[in-house]
C-alpha cells in the first residue's frame, strides 16, 4: 500500500554499509524506515541532510502493516529549517528534544494534534530569536498529549510530581515546594508569545529541567535521561 504523509525525523541510524534506518513520528503515527543505498548514490533524490533530527517531510511510502520497516519511495522536504541547523544553541536543542521523542512517543496510530503540535513548535523555533526556555516550555507542553499534563493551581504549597497535582498536603516523596514550584507555576502559565518574558537564570533553568525529566520517568515507564542532557546543559551554562 502506497502511502503520502508528513514525517519529523526523530532518530537515524546507520545500517550495514550503505543504508540508514529511519525513525519518524508521522501523521499516521511512529514510523520506520529502511533507506537502502543512501550513502553509495552519487546523484539521487535522497540525501543524508533529510535525515538530520527534526527535519520536517513529505514521505510517499510502501506501507506493509505486517513488517516494522517500511520503503521510502519518494521523499521532499516539508519545510526547510533557515537557522535551526546553523545556529548552535538551537541545533542543541533540536538534537536533545529528538531524543526525548524517540524515548516517549510509541504509538503507531494517528494523533493528527500531536503532530500539529510538533509541526508548529519547530518551526516557531526556526522563526524567532532564541529562547533559551524553548526546551523547557515544549517539554511542559508536550505532557498535554502524554496524559499527564499538571492540573492548574495558583496557591497550593507543593506539586506531586508523582500524582501530577498540586495540593496543600504531602502524599509522596517527589514533588517540588518554595522558589522551584514558583518558576514551575510561571511555566506552566505561559505559551509561545510570551515566552520570553520568562526571567530564569541558569541555576533556576537547569533545576526546572531536572524536575521536567523527573516528571516525565514518574510517568513513563522506562524513560531514561537523555544522553545529550549534559550537552545541553553546557550550552546553555554559557
Amino acid at each position: 500500500m502506497i502511502n503520502t504523509t508528513k514525517a519529523i525525523v526523530l532518530s537515524t541510524i546507520k545500517y550495514a554499509d550503505y543504508d540508514i534506518i529511519v525513525k519518524c513520528y508521522t501523521e499516521l503515527g511512529i514510523k520506520s524506515y529502511l533507506v537502502k543505498r543512501i550513502f553509495k548514490q552519487k546523484i539521487g533524490k535522497l540525501s543524508p541532510a533529510f535525515f538530520q533530527p527534526l527535519t520536517q517531510l513529505e514521505i510517499t511510502a510502501n506501507y506493509n502493516p505486517n513488517k516494522t520497516l517500511h520503503f521510502i519511495k519518494e521523499a521532499n522536504v516539508s519545510y526547510s529549517y533557515t537557522t535551526i541547523f546553523t545556529d548552535v544553541a538551537k541545533q542543541t536543542i533540536s538534537i536533545f528534544l529528538s531524543e526525548v521523542l524517540t524515548k516517549t512517543l510509541r504509538e503507531e496510530e494517528t494523533n493528527q494534534q500531536l503532530f500539529t503540535y510538533l509541526e508548529t513548535a519547530f518551526i516557531w523555533l526556526d522563526t524567532h530569536n532564541m529562547s533559551a526556555n524553548f526546551h523547557l516550555f515544549f517539554l511542559m507542553n508536550l505532557t498535554k498529549y502524554l496524559g499527564f499534563y499538571p492540573e492548574k493551581d495558583t496557591n497550593s504549597l507543593y506539586f506531586d510530581l508523582e500524582n501530577g497535582k498540586f495540593s496543600d498536603q504531602l502524599t509522596s516523596n517527589h514533588y517540588i515546594s518554595g522558589e522551584n514550584l514558583i518558576y514551575f507555576r510561571m511555566l506552566l502559565g505561559t505559551n509561545f508569545d510570551v515566552l520570553h518574558e520568562l526571567k530564569f537564570n541558569k541555576k533556576v533553568r537547569q533545576n526546572i529541567l531536572e524536575i521536567l525529566i523527573q516528571y516525565f520517568q514518574l510517568h513513563l515507564p522506562g524513560f531514561s535521561k537523555p544522553k545529550s542532557l549534559e550537552v545541553l546543559k553546557v550550552v546553555f551554562s554559557l
